[in-house]
């Protein structure tokens, strides 16, 4: 495999080495995005740019406008839309492909840069190739939100608008957002060359990202040395960690089919993601979703059924039933430890102790049972672990003989650690923001009038979710009685 040399440094201070483009045509077709008329800016992230090595001063110029609109290329890119295939609410959908991304390439350090909704590519399948304003503020605010969170995500380093319509279920106005991640190679990627008997093609990428990201199957000892069921062991256990990280912070992904999970264990494609209001185990984020296939406690399930989908995918390369089986089945192990480790430390228990798994037990089922905000309910009871004042939290509960059992539980356990620094890693674990529905609603409101203040005010508390922020209690506080009523689909 030939692999592009870095390019030289553009005006902007990037060099490139497109590693992905190196793969062949076989992997992607390379094409120029498509330009958007009259764009603005619409966000920007101060600390995307500075993990690429872009200026603040250059992020907010107008050649950046344009580049990250699509309208001017960058020095050095090779822009190029990837295919893969999946499968889609649990049934094979064939070829896909990156209908409304463009990969402009990826930089010496490491780190893709895509576009997404820069126009229609040879995979758009009779799509426009765009994406609109809300979606677009919903991806870039919820890919810094889970970064803060400390969940593994793709980022978002910019998104531009421009009045040109694009029609989904009404007429709205177009939008790009720059994505940045080591990598967007999803399963469906995988998928797409084993179900078209593409066996060397398989190989080769299956190559590529051990040797780019997993360097240590290559000489692994394990599966008598096999290293593509090395391979999807170690995904097995990134997903894992990641789905884990996604229940104890309640969020729900709403659309886990196979070609939006990453090779990586990153969280992927924001569409009808939502974060619990209500704790409902069986909530289902996504409007589109009428069998809720992808409902919030369902996520560690299909995230197991779309791993067994991968290992069907490299089992040419494996060649044993067997091994491949094998290599799945830390997940089963490692999905409910992290789980559970997560938990004790949103509870501040700093050593585990056999008991845990009944006190966590217990306070999901007051949660479920009462349909208690998730976010608040945690954010108070690290307070009360701090300072003792159990009132905010027995306000949340209309079974308080109940609560008051489980907090008598409680104290006597957290009395058996440091509860200075039990409180301190309960306020660094459970967060005041997170990026509910509302709050992306009122933003994106006000993004349609051009005024972008509430999508930056919203950015700045979600990039540091676990301070106080004086003067914003209404963005931590109770959802309102509207924000039931939103709707999030598919075409989000």
């Amino acid at each position: 495999m030939t692999v592009d040399a870095p390019a030289p440094p553009a005006a902007n201070g990037l060099r490139w080495r497109n590693r992905f483009a190196a793969l062949g045509p076989d992997f992607h077709t390379r094409l120029m995005p498509t330009p958007l008329p009259a764009p603005y800016w619409v966000g920007r992230s101060a600390a995307v740019a500075g993990e690429l090595g872009l200026s603040s001063d250059w992020l907010a110029s107008d050649a950046a406008l344009a580049a990250f609109t699509g309208n001017q290329g960058l020095e050095g890119s090779t822009p190029l839309a990837s295919v893969y295939s999946g499968h889609q609410f649990g049934v094979w959908a064939g070829q896909l492909g990156d209908g409304r991304a463009l990969l402009l390439g990826e930089t010496d350090g490491g780190l893709e840069v895509q576009l997404k909704g820069a126009g229609r590519t040879p995979y758009s399948r009779m799509g426009d190739g765009r994406a609109v304003l809300r979606s677009s503020i919903r991806e870039f605010l919820a890919s810094e939100a889970m970064h803060a969170l400390g969940i593994p995500t793709t980022r978002a380093l910019c998104v531009t608008g421009s009045d040109a319509p694009i029609r989904r279920e009404t007429i709205e106005t177009a939008a790009v957002v720059t994505r940045v991640a080591p990598s967007f190679i999803r399963f469906g990627h995988f998928e797409h060359f084993a179900y078209s008997g593409q066996h060397e093609q398989l190989r080769q990428l299956a190559d590529f990202v051990i040797d780019s990201f997993y360097p240590d199957c290559r000489h692994t000892a394990k599966f008598a040395g096999n290293p593509y069921a090395a391979l999807l062991e170690a995904v097995s256990e990134r997903t894992a960690a990641m789905v884990a990280q996604w229940q104890a912070v309640g969020f729900c992904h709403g659309v886990m089919n196979t070609d939006n999970m990453s090779i990586l264990g990153l969280t992927i494609d924001y569409g009808p993601f939502q974060f619990l209001d209500a704790f409902n185990t069986a909530h289902i984020c996504n409007h589109s979703d009428t069998q809720g296939r992808y409902a919030y406690n369902r996520q560690p399930n299909i995230a197991y059924w779309n791993l067994f989908c991968l290992g069907q995918a490299l089992l040419p390369l494996i060649g044993e039933q067997e091994l491949a089986l094998a290599a799945l089945e830390s997940y089963k192990t490692v999905f409910p430890a992290e789980l559970e480790a997560r938990m004790r430390a949103k509870l501040g228990l700093l050593q585990p102790q056999p008991g845990d798994r009944a006190l966590i037990d217990g306070i999901l089922k007051l949660l479920a049972q009462d349909r208690v905000d998730y976010t608040i309910f945690w954010r108070r009871l690290s307070h009360f672990a701090a300072d003792g004042n159990a009132s905010p939290v027995r306000d949340l509960f209309l079974d308080r003989a109940a609560l008051d059992a489980w907090l008598l539980q409680y104290s006597e356990r957290l009395a058996q650690s440091d509860q200075g620094q039990s409180a301190d890693l309960m306020l660094k674990t459970n967060p005041k923001f997170v990026l509910r529905n509302h709050l992306g609603e009122l933003a994106i409101r006000q993004a349609r009038e051009k005024d972008f203040a509430g999508v930056t005010s919203l950015q700045a508390l979600l990039e540091n979710p676990f301070d106080e922020h004086p003067g914003f209690e209404a963005q931590a506080s109770f959802p309102p009685d509207w924000a039931s009523t939103i709707e999030i689909s598919c075409s989000s």
